[in-house]
């Protein structure tokens, strides 16, 4: 009997835990769903009625909007990171720089320019914000990238790793203003970045 009910009080626990996180899940792609749609003016109570879950189950999961920007996009960063990393061994420092700069761009256009607004945030030391740590990595990439332009290309000495992300996170903000203009980006690289920025290749050139 003693058995019997062991397994039955074991059993009750596995499937809290399944359920969980399945809930978790479901919550995560239904905020993917959401934020893509509609970037800032997305709600955890929107993100909660599209997951088809109580408010009470996503505010479990994530207290805060930031909470699950940053477990959504945790993986992007690592893959953003992890192509500067490679750019870093590039022949030409400058090109390797302004490749990472246009995809970084790019990534900071989803989910409707929300995540360039909340990167853009001035983050304190060990002030417990949920972006802090992509923050940093972020930053850290950069300035492996520019420092390498600075030393051998024709990035200023003056030129620092944090005002460089704050003005192509302004870029990335401008092109959501005007989603037709498909090289908008770039353009504004051109202008704004004294690291070889050159304007988009014309279609079918090498």
């Amino acid at each position: 009997m003693g058995g019997r009910m062991s397994g039955t009080a074991s059993g009750a626990p596995r499937r809290q835990r399944a359920d969980a996180v399945a809930n978790r899940a479901r919550v995560l792609a239904a905020a993917r769903e959401v934020f893509t749609e509609r970037g800032g003016r997305a709600s955890l109570n929107e993100v909660a009625k599209r997951a088809a879950v109580g408010p009470g189950t996503v505010y479990r999961h994530f207290p805060t909007l930031q909470a699950l920007l940053v477990d959504l996009v945790r993986g992007d960063v690592e893959r953003v990171c992890q192509r500067g990393r490679e750019l870093a061994t590039h022949e030409d420092p400058d090109t390797g720089l302004r490749i990472w700069l246009r995809e970084f761009a790019a990534h900071a256009c989803a989910m409707q320019g929300l995540l360039a607004a909340q990167l853009a945030v001035e983050f304190a030391p060990g002030d417990g914000n949920a972006l802090a740590a992509c923050h940093d990595a972020l930053v850290a990439t950069a300035g492996e990238l520019l420092d390498r332009s600075k030393r051998s290309g024709t990035t200023p000495p003056t030129v620092d790793a944090p005002d460089l992300l704050r003005l192509v996170n302004a870029i990335a903000w401008a092109s959501q203003q005007a989603p037709d203009d498909t090289d908008l980006i770039d353009r504004l690289l051109a202008i704004s970045l004294g690291v070889g920025a050159a304007r988009p290749q014309p279609s079918g050139s090498l």
